[in-house]
């Protein structure tokens, strides 16, 4: 972050502060002063996820997302709206919570390095390897604690409002949410030596990860990948799949769940444009009132009978 933060200050932040009222002088006329480094850190971050956010969502949501999610019926009213907005309105908070990691990082208490030569480049790919497993791993465990009953209906229930997500819902958290979620990205560099580019790359590699898992292009359906159509579930049936790259810490945890059957019997993309459910429920009930009731067992009634409650779900 020194990086960034020493380009900011040529480029915009040393001009800025020039117009600051004098009585803030003392406190933002260095750039080495503790309380102008938190301020610029803090912008730089508001400033930075804001293009992140609205850069790589509007193209995933023109390039890749699947417009027939418009139609699903669990997709809401105005939605694309409300993610930007509780998104928007939860950066300011997000990143005034997390200037303090950054704000040691570039007063040297973070493991980084800009010298390849200190750690060779065998070790320079490894720690990019070590960084997508330690956070692989910590976003895992701290995604399911926030399903815990005692935080979830505070913390991490707004981001499940969409049931069916767009890109523009990868950062639609409530500010804390987003915030724990980030922290292992910012706790492997204080534990681990890592080059500061390959950081800086990582992290924004990590936010298009974030928006392509809940962007409906169902590219691959591995079951060693956590991809969009297993994110898909999570939104769903929210107590499956709660990994980030991989689904190896929800297989170790049991909480993995594989994407198919549930696109058969939720996701509805078989339905004629512009279907309701109420047409889902007639056509199941149609169905059913085809079959000579002699030769229906009660076994089968009850299942045209679930069918239709599930498409009123």
């Amino acid at each position: 972050m020194d990086i960034i933060l020493d380009l900011a200050d040529q480029h915009g932040l040393d001009s800025v502060y020039k117009h600051f009222p004098e009585v803030l002088e003392p406190y933002v006329s260095s750039r080495n002063h503790a309380f102008r480094q938190c301020l610029s850190l803090w912008l730089i971050s508001l400033v930075g996820v804001n293009i992140l956010y609205f850069l790589f969502s509007t193209l995933s949501y023109y390039t890749l997302f699947d417009q027939r999610i418009l139609k699903h019926p669990k997709y809401l009213p105005n939605q694309i709206w409300r993610e930007i907005k509780l998104s928007v309105t939860s950066f300011p908070i997000t990143a005034l919570v997390t200037v303090p990691w950054f704000f040691f990082e570039i007063r040297g208490y973070s493991k980084l390095y800009k010298n390849v030569d200190e750690w060779g480049w065998g070790y320079f790919a490894f720690s990019i390897l070590a960084f997508l497993a330690f956070t692989d791993c910590g976003i895992y465990w701290i995604h399911r604690w926030e399903h815990h009953p005692m935080l979830y209906g505070w913390l991490h229930k707004q981001h499940h409002a969409w049931k069916v997500s767009t890109p523009f819902a990868s950062f639609a958290f409530h500010p804390l949410d987003g915030y724990f979620q980030s922290i292992p990205y910012h706790l492997f560099v204080y534990l681990f030596p890592m080059h500061v580019y390959a950081y800086l790359a990582a992290f924004v590699i990590v936010q298009m990860w974030t928006i392509s898992i809940h962007d409906g292009a169902y590219f691959t359906q591995h079951p060693a990948i956590n991809s969009s159509a297993h994110h898909t579930v999570h939104h769903l049936e929210f107590n499956y799949n709660y990994g980030q790259y991989t689904t190896l810490w929800d297989r170790i945890g049991g909480s993995y769940k594989r994407p198919t059957k549930q696109f058969e019997e939720e996701m509805f993309f078989d339905r004629p444009a512009g279907a309701t459910k109420i047409d889902a429920v007639k056509n199941v009930l149609q169905d059913a009132q085809r079959v000579p009731l002699g030769n229906v067992k009660s076994d089968g009634v009850r299942e045209r009978k679930g069918a239709a409650l599930a498409a009123c779900d």
